[in-house]
């Protein structure tokens, strides 16, 4: 088996086989973020640029979907959107063939309770810890930190990290998940100067200091999932940054505009003035932005510079906003390269005014609230081309649709997962809609599907693929034998599909 296996590592590219053999220095079986992966490609230099203008992270989704494509990894892809690869795992025996092949290489050295991968003259580039074991303390006496470049620390072995100042050419530091409220220390950080990229992610710290803008190469900076209240004001100095999680709790300094590389950029916290946004609008390489809103202060003012940063931004492909307060952005119009997006809080008048289904050809997670939704919106939504997850909330009773909203044939060709919640009216799907929906969440109201549909007939036997199905019945005014007249006709419905999915009625 490994001679076989060793015919398909021998048949890849150069660059791709360097970059599977990184993935020796995570468990066995462990999930590895895809994300996660690509920045730390990026930041050893396992990702070359191949024309100018392109995106090192783009040029590293493509080396991971064909390292998927040659059936050396595996995807992980969330459990209800089928679209969407946001892991990957190596099968055992691919694991075992890389471990012996970057140890005969000396590419990783790992400490575990299986292997112990350590080259014979000591000399370590990339260093895997994964367990701490009492055994490992002879290998942590002999081992040299003077020409590691990469350091990946697994929370079993945090205990056995020597100082930060034994590093002397570390370029990934990844402390995930890494318990450092206690123990084990930060300390000598900024002396890390060829750090480019820094997990801290789920790490329990409570503080940056400020001495991090001296990490001048730094790309990646991940410390979501900890109790940080704010960055250091120093960050700013970072201007090579490519990628800055933090948590929408967490205060950003003014001046992220005089970043120049920055791709990725989520939670931002929007609380008192515009000023932020306006830095954004200068961030014209984001690719992956979310933030956090709380408008209150001036709602006006917050909507209208919102619209002019995002029409700066037409490299956006993933999108996230959550507003506290009220925001419309009907004045936007989605950029071309958009695949994600995701509104809370701001509810638009119309969708036709900024979805366009011919040029959102990549469009596949659309998650939004409304203030109304007509036919011809729901005919828009049902043109675009690669959608696979829509949640649509319908946010203002007084806006209710007063006749059948009907899917059409050959709409919404690729979607799995659908939800349509708030004040949506009654619907009805034809031969031919939705021909892959698997999931189906639908809000109901019961007086209003009588009088207008005059039934709870809605065509689910005319969605061939259907799963799971949850319904949401809308109590309001309805009596008693109503609603168990809406029940009994739901569960026929189910009984009757050729599938029986699963039902769930709240």
């Amino acid at each position: 088996m490994k001679r076989i296996l060793s015919l398909s590592y021998d048949d890849l590219p150069s660059h791709l086989r360097t970059c599977l053999l990184y993935l020796s220095v995570f468990p066995e079986g462990y999930e590895i973020g895809k994300d996660r992966l690509i920045r730390i490609w990026i930041a050893e230099d396992l990702i070359q640029c191949e024309k100018q203008g392109e995106s090192l992270f783009e040029i590293g989704e493509r080396y991971f979907y064909e390292l998927i494509d040659r059936g050396m990894i595996q995807p992980v892809y969330k459990r209800w959107y089928y679209d969407m690869t946001e892991n990957c795992r190596v099968h055992n025996m691919v694991f075992e063939l890389i471990c012996y092949l970057s140890c005969k290489q000396n590419f990783v050295s790992i400490l575990d309770h299986v292997h112990h991968t350590f080259p014979s003259k000591e000399i370590i580039q990339r260093l895997s810890l994964q367990n701490c074991m009492v055994d490992h303390a002879t290998h942590r006496a002999t081992m040299s930190m003077q020409e590691v470049r990469s350091v990946v620390v697994f929370p079993s072995a945090v205990n056995i990290l020597p100082a930060l100042a034994s590093f002397r050419v570390i370029r990934v530091l990844d402390l995930q998940s890494c318990c450092l409220s206690q123990g084990y220390s930060l300390k000598y950080l900024e002396n890390l100067v060829d750090l480019r990229y820094l997990g801290l992610r789920d790490t329990g710290i409570s503080q940056l200091s400020r001495e991090i803008g001296k990490l001048q190469f730094l790309q990646t900076l991940d410390v979501t999932g900890n109790e940080i209240s704010s960055l250091p004001s120093t960050v700013v100095e970072l201007k090579h940054l490519m990628c800055l999680r933090i948590d929408s709790w967490t205060r950003a300094p003014c001046g992220i505009g005089s970043f120049t590389s920055l791709e990725e950029l989520s939670t931002l916290c929007i609380q008192d003035s515009t000023d932020l946004i306006e830095d954004l609008g200068n961030q014209t390489e984001l690719r992956v932005l979310g933030i956090d809103c709380h408008t209150g202060w001036n709602f006006k003012r917050f909507e209208k510079s919102l619209v002019e940063c995002l029409h700066k931004l037409q490299k956006i492909h993933t999108l996230s906003i959550s507003v506290v307060g009220e925001c419309k952005l009907d004045a936007w119009v989605a950029p071309p390269h958009l695949r994600s997006l995701e509104i809370t809080g701001c509810c638009s008048s119309t969708l036709s005014a900024w979805l366009n289904p011919l040029l959102l050809q990549e469009l596949s997670f659309l998650s939004i609230e409304v203030r109304k939704i007509r036919q011809e919106d729901l005919e828009i939504l049902g043109s675009l081309p690669a959608l696979v997850y829509l949640d649509v909330e319908v946010g203002n009773q007084n806006h209710g649709i007063l006749r059948r909203l009907v899917f059409h044939d050959c709409s919404f060709p690729c979607l799995v997962h659908c939800v349509l919640r708030g004040y949506i009216g009654p619907v009805a799907f034809q031969q031919g809609a939705m021909v892959k929906l698997e999931r189906l969440h639908l809000a109901i109201p019961v007086l209003e599907t009588r009088e207008i549909a005059g039934g709870f007939e809605f065509g689910l036997g005319n969605l061939p693929v259907l799963q799971d199905v949850t319904f949401l019945l809308r109590r309001g005014g309805a009596g008693e034998g109503e609603v168990e007249e809406a029940e009994r006709a739901l569960r026929r419905a189910i009984e009757m599909h050729p599938n029986h999915p699963t039902l769930e009625i709240l």
